[in-house]
């Protein structure tokens, strides 16, 4: 019985031999991994995930397009600077590391149709009915088409509120950054592999790809819910037009030649201006236009629609087309002779940018004119245009519009 605690205790010690045997080893090792592992950390950048909540900021927009955005022109980074979605130093590690390798597109950048939508939007009057406009570079330099047609806004008769809803559609860089500088409402409308910049003679290819692409567009605006009054930059605004549109009307379009009924489909359109409700007549109405590219390659789209307002497909669509009266929204082709009743007038029938910029600042000289007399004889007087001059030898529809 006294062996039992020889052995007890010789168990014990026999344990904390092996305990000790142990431990050192274990200790030694422990010391190794954790040197590695601080080694590690200290040599291997962290990876850092976005959170889950990064979302592209719409209001104000963010831009990755240089220069920025009007609604974010205030913004007080430098305007070549693309708006941070955080403002620490290892999310600007992440921005910069994104634009190498092209993923700011896919956290900063808002798609065209967000950006459409939004444009609208801030546009739009209260029955969502926005002005649109396009433009290339060859028409917004200083001192060119565009500061003329805003002009004529600004001293029409009650027009000038009418610049709060008009979009200026840029079909390229420049003149979306000339858009910026004196306008509020600009969009950047991107056409894939063509250059719509230069001058674009009228029927060349380029002038129709330009034309069509131009009319796809406002489809795209009537099926986001938007009716629109679309002008050609070339046409100067000097009354509200709103008053002189016909309730019953789906599609209506100003003419080079107005034979007096609205309804007669042998008027002769002109698509430099329309007005154009948004319904499901429209929309189909446009994609049958559109669509008809096809069976008349090489054709104007003013032209396809002198075709297709006969079709039995769009008695079937159901669009009720009106022809605009050239007394209220006259032109070159066919004046609108009294000027207490003008709303447009448009430099069609002419050919060349410096013959347009000519006739346009003096129909601008002629309004003003007529504005300075006293309003009892403005009523009585029979005062007209003194244009077209430089355009007057221009006088078939089918050259310009």
């Amino acid at each position: 019985m006294k062996s039992s605690p020889a052995v007890s205790v010789f168990g014990g010690k026999a344990a904390d031999s092996a305990t000790r045997r142990w431990i050192s080893p274990l200790l030694f090792l422990t010391v190794i991994a954790l040197s590695f592992t601080l080694l590690y950390r200290t040599t291997t950048p962290a990876v850092l995930f976005p959170p889950a909540s990064l979302r592209v900021e719409l209001s104000p927009p963010v831009a990755v397009r240089w220069p920025v955005d009007s609604a974010v022109a205030s913004d007080p980074l430098p305007s070549s600077s693309p708006r941070p979605v955080q403002n620490g130093p290892v999310q600007k590690a992440q921005r910069s590391e994104a634009r190498s390798d092209g993923m700011a597109l896919l956290l900063l950048q808002e798609s065209q149709d967000v950006r459409l939508e939004r444009v609208l939007r801030a546009a739009a009057t209260g029955d969502n009915t926005v002005i649109l406009t396009s433009l290339n570079a060859f028409w917004s330099t200083p001192g060119s088409v565009l500061d003329l047609f805003l002009e004529s806004f600004r001293v029409g008769n009650g027009t000038s509120e009418l610049l709060n809803h008009l979009v200026i559609v840029a079909v390229d860089d420049k003149a979306y950054e000339r858009c910026l500088a004196v306008h509020d409402h600009c969009f950047d409308l991107k056409t894939e592999g063509v250059d719509f910049s230069g001058e674009k003679v009228f029927n060349t290819p380029e002038y129709l790809d330009m034309m069509w692409a131009r009319l796809d567009f406002l489809r795209v605006v009537l099926e986001k819910g938007y009716s629109f009054i679309f002008s050609d930059v070339d046409i100067m605004w000097f009354r509200n037009p709103l008053p002189f549109f016909y309730p019953d009307g789906d599609f209506q379009i100003s003419c080079d030649n107005f034979l007096g009924d609205p309804t007669d489909l042998k008027n002769w359109p002109n698509n430099g201006f329309n007005y154009v409700k948004s319904n499901n007549r429209s929309i189909e109405f446009y994609k049958y236009w559109y669509s008809s590219r096809a069976r008349y390659p090489g054709v104007h789209e003013q032209n396809v629609l002198n075709i297709i307002k006969y079709h039995q497909h769009v008695r079937e669509i159901g669009v009720r087309i009106r022809f605009l009266n050239t007394k209220h929204f006259g032109g070159f082709c066919e004046p609108s002779r009294d000027l207490n009743k003008v709303c447009t007038m448009h430099a069609n029938c002419c050919i060349g940018l410096q013959r347009k910029i000519s006739d346009l600042r003096t129909m601008l000289d002629d309004w003003k004119k007529f504005m300075s007399l006293p309003p009892d004889i403005r009523i009585l007087s029979h005062y007209s245009w003194s244009v077209p001059q430089s355009c007057r030898y221009i006088i078939n529809p089918q050259f310009d519009h």
